[in-house]
């Protein structure tokens, strides 16, 4: 039995065995990583540079793309080395750093899908009301508030889990640091008050997701009394990517929380773990972009428009 903190390092889950697969693990992650930061900087640049979309929905995707390439650089350098460099250690500090900013992102990502699904609803439902609930200040503030819960989750949740003892070695059977990988290593008496902490995070997760069910029920019902299939288009197309990112989102990490043991192996969470924490900040901005007419304008004259200045 010994304290978290007297441990050196953490040995990650091995991607592969032999040196081929390493090197197309270490491909794959860094064409996902390539893709992730050009769509999120892409996505970060048409919003900041285009004044037509400085709107609430924009200000939010904005914050929501700046969380997305917080999680992408947050797991995958470390497990790019780990693979062209055939070692899976990951010392203490950089553990306890993974855990901290990893949670910190992903906290701050579903406040902001659940802050988004609230401009979803207001500008479908309450279109009269829109400038007064979602003004400047009501959107900075809430951001803020966003981001503020998100760092206060995050360090109850990395001091609560490096404060355990640790009865069952430092083997991590995830490709990143992750609180609930080292709960496994800690022993039964001592975790307790961590689990109380994932407690309440997991009723104020589905709290958000009783919110964003329930106002996308009022949301269809809205659009569908819409006479105009035109005015239908358009409202559908606002709301039916943040509904799909928040889908991808929610049901990778899921099942992936929530599988039963007998079904799980190493190579089944690794799918899994890629799957909720590396695709879906890679496929937001496709989403987006796809969907939304005023995004794709404004990419379009920026891509062209950078061109014409070389």
């Amino acid at each position: 039995m010994s304290n978290s903190s007297s441990m050196r390092h953490f040995l990650l889950l091995a991607l592969a065995d032999r040196w081929q697969l390493q090197l197309l693990h270490f491909c794959l992650f860094l064409g996902i990583s390539l893709a992730a930061l050009l769509g999120n900087g892409l996505v970060i640049g048409a919003v900041t540079h285009g004044h037509h979309l400085h709107s609430p929905m924009f200000f939010f995707l904005l914050n929501l793309a700046l969380s997305d390439l917080g999680s992408i650089l947050t797991t995958v350098p470390k497990a790019m080395h780990n693979s062209l460099w055939d070692t899976r250690t990951i010392s203490y500090e950089g553990c306890a750093t993974q855990v901290f900013l990893f949670s910190f992102f992903m906290s701050s990502e579903y406040s902001l899908l659940t802050i988004m699904c609230y401009d979803c609803y207001v500008s479908i439902c309450k279109p009269l009301h829109y400038e007064t609930l979602l003004g400047s200040r009501a959107c900075a503030h809430m951001a803020a508030a966003a981001w503020a819960s998100a760092f206060l989750s995050a360090l109850m949740h990395m001091a609560n889990t490096f404060s355990l003892l640790l009865c069952h070695g430092n083997a991590l059977g995830h490709f990143f640091c992750e609180a609930p990988q080292i709960l496994k290593l800690s022993c039964s008496h001592s975790i307790l008050r961590e689990l109380g902490i994932v407690v309440v995070s997991a009723c104020l997760a589905f709290g958000c997701f009783v919110f964003i069910v329930f106002s996308y029920v009022q949301i269809f019902r809205a659009v569908l009394r819409i006479p105009s299939e035109q005015g239908r288009h358009k409202a559908f197309s606002t709301c039916l990517p943040h509904l799909a990112v928040f889908s991808l989102f929610l049901s990778t990490g899921t099942f992936a929380y929530l599988k039963r043991p007998p079904i799980s192996s190493p190579s089944l969470d690794l799918a899994l773990s890629v799957l909720y924490s590396v695709v879906p900040p890679s496929l937001n901005p496709l989403i987006y972009s796809l969907r939304n007419q005023e995004l794709k304008d404004a990419l379009r004259k920026m891509i062209s428009g950078g061109f014409q200045k070389k």
